[in-house]
């Protein structure tokens, strides 16, 4: 048992080091965050996931016309804001995938989003929300602080599962590892629901950097709610991502928050 804890507190502690240990500053949202890799690791990974993410969605929309204008907004939105000032390369999809109502980001700068989450959207405007919200989630390095968390996350629960190992009693170490499993799962939902609120606030800063009116991204939550309707959500406290009512409240404040004086006249909505 000693030499089980002992093996148990080396793991622990290996784990803990290795993130508390690595720490990169974030010029663009001015935190120091916990991640391993460097941004070209980000490009190289985002581009290698990039083309079974598109596959899983029906591949690249026939969409020409659709396609052009994704990529239009998304590169004004890159090239006056913030996101000018990373080494990301950033590229945007537009998915042949007329039934999933969503948009993801992959680290490095590989943007998407659905048919179907396109043909909701009313305005260029709506779209630049939607992009801009992306955009946030690789500036903001989401994924590489995810996959941090989750080796950290991984280490502590192998830790656990060997500190209470019973060989006399093999049940009992798959009850802890399930124990572990979901404890972890927790985790990854509380962060999940942070990152999605910070990406918010970006994309307010972003959208209106880039001259697009900030307000555009309440009708995108709009659309998102009523998508939601009838399907059985699972409450939010078991979801990764926060509920659009509610996302709804943190941008009108992140608004305000960006203009203290008001939102300027003439932005594209």
């Amino acid at each position: 048992m000693n030499g089980r804890f002992i093996i148990a507190l080396i793991v622990g502690v290996v784990s803990l080091f290795s993130y508390f240990g690595a720490r990169q500053f974030n010029p663009v949202t001015g935190e120091k965050q916990h991640v391993r890799m460097n941004p070209d690791q980000e490009i190289a990974l985002g581009l290698q996931a990039a083309p079974e993410l598109a596959a899983q969605h029906g591949g690249r929309s026939s969409n020409r016309e659709g396609q052009a204008l994704v990529e239009q907004i998304g590169q004004r939105i890159v090239a006056n804001s913030d996101a000018s000032k990373t080494p990301y390369k950033f590229q945007f999809h537009l998915l042949d995938d007329d039934r999933t109502i969503n948009a993801f980001a992959l680290p490095g700068g590989q943007v998407f989003i659905t048919d179907a989450l396109a043909g909701k959207l009313r305005s260029e405007g709506e779209m630049a929300g939607v992009l801009g919200h992306e955009i946030a989630h690789v500036v903001a390095r989401h994924g590489a602080e995810h996959l941090a968390k989750q080796q950290l996350i991984q280490g502590l629960g192998g830790a656990a599962v060997i500190a209470t190992a019973d060989p006399d009693r093999p049940g009992t170490s798959m009850r802890n590892a399930a124990l572990a499993q979901a404890v972890g799962s927790l985790l990854n939902m509380r962060f999940g629901r942070q990152d999605e609120l910070e990406s918010d606030h970006l994309g307010v800063r972003f959208m209106g950097q880039a001259g697009y009116d900030p307000r555009s991204m309440l009708r995108v939550m709009e659309v998102l709610a009523e998508s939601g309707k009838g399907r059985g959500r699972q409450p939010e406290f078991f979801s990764t991502h926060p509920n659009p009512e509610n996302r709804m409240q943190k941008i009108k404040e992140a608004i305000k928050d960006v203009y203290p004086q008001g939102i300027p006249e003439g932005l594209t909505r």
